[in-house]
């Protein structure tokens, strides 16, 4: 068998392609989506007729630092057990035209779909816990006492804006 040898052109090659890559993922995630076209020219070609043009923007997701425990006098556990994650990202965006043939006549009207992408801020849900002892009492020769065991659920927040615009018109 022969040995696999790798020349300088086999070499460039392999590098520019990283690099591309490397070099095309910055932009991408430096905006916080994705773009992603849609070909249908080679189909509107094909088949001789106008075909919907659809662009679509998928949202990266950044998981965000938790906020610490809070420690609260008088309890054995943190405030906050479990914390909230915060995760931020986005709503996916789409940018489309398609044809709308009339009835009567070879024209066509068009429908256009425009729903950007939205920022979306989220918090998972958090866990709260209190054990069934309380602090060491001084009036107690520094034992606890017992109390009733608290537990709670932090509720997930989700906050965003959407927005989108659908129009129909004559023309190209």
């Amino acid at each position: 068998m022969k040995p696999i040898t790798l020349t300088r052109g086999t070499l460039a090659v392999v590098v520019t392609g990283l690099a591309a890559a490397v070099g095309a993922a910055g932009p991408a995630a430096a905006a916080g989506t994705v773009p992603v076209p849609v070909p249908l020219g080679g189909v509107s070609r094909a088949l001789g007729m106008e075909v919907p043009k659809v662009r679509a923007e998928v949202p990266l997701v950044k998981p965000g630092a938790p906020e610490g425990p809070r420690y609260v006098t008088g309890r054995l556990l943190p405030d906050r057990t479990l914390p909230q994650l915060p995760v931020s990202g986005g709503l996916p965006g789409l940018d489309g035209r398609a044809p709308l043939p009339r009835l009567m006549g070879d024209d066509f009207d068009h429908l256009d779909v425009n729903a950007p992408a939205g920022d979306v801020r989220a918090l998972a849900p958090g866990l709260a816990l209190d054990a069934p002892l309380t602090a060491p009492d001084a009036d107690r020769f520094g034992l606890p006492s017992t109390k009733l065991p608290q537990a709670g659920v932090l509720a997930p927040v989700l906050r965003t804006v959407a927005g989108g615009n659908l129009a129909t018109g004559p023309g190209r």
